[in-house]
């Protein structure tokens, strides 16, 4: 099991659009979202809207298998996937069925007791 922690922007105007889709995952399309987090292996995850200097960042963190995740992600052709990565792209700018130009985040400290 692995972790990942990033920050996806949140384009501007879309603040909204970000708590939205959270409350839609947790409450109609909850089921669907549970159904890819099983096919992902998830255990957790997190979202908190983090504003900078350099705007409004989805800061999300989550565990499980982080690359089988992101390759489910960018590959699966259901439904509720295509939905979802729509959204994500609405909300954020970020196509996550295109490679990243950016390598992925950099772990510098975990720390479990």
């Amino acid at each position: 099991m692995s972790v990942f922690n990033g920050l996806f922007p949140i384009l501007p105007g879309r603040e909204d659009a970000a708590r939205n889709l959270a409350q839609e995952l947790l409450g109609p399309r909850r089921d669907d979202y549970n159904a890819f987090q099983a096919r992902s292996a998830f255990t957790r995850e997190t979202w908190a809207l983090q504003p900078t200097p350099a705007g409004l960042f989805m800061n999300v963190w989550f565990e499980g298998n982080v690359e089988h995740g992101f390759a489910d992600l960018a590959t699966a052709q259901d439904d509720f996937t295509v939905w979802f990565r729509a959204q994500l792209l609405d909300i954020t700018g970020i196509d996550l069925s295109a490679p990243m130009d950016a390598p992925p985040p950099e772990i510098v400290f975990d720390w479990t007791a």
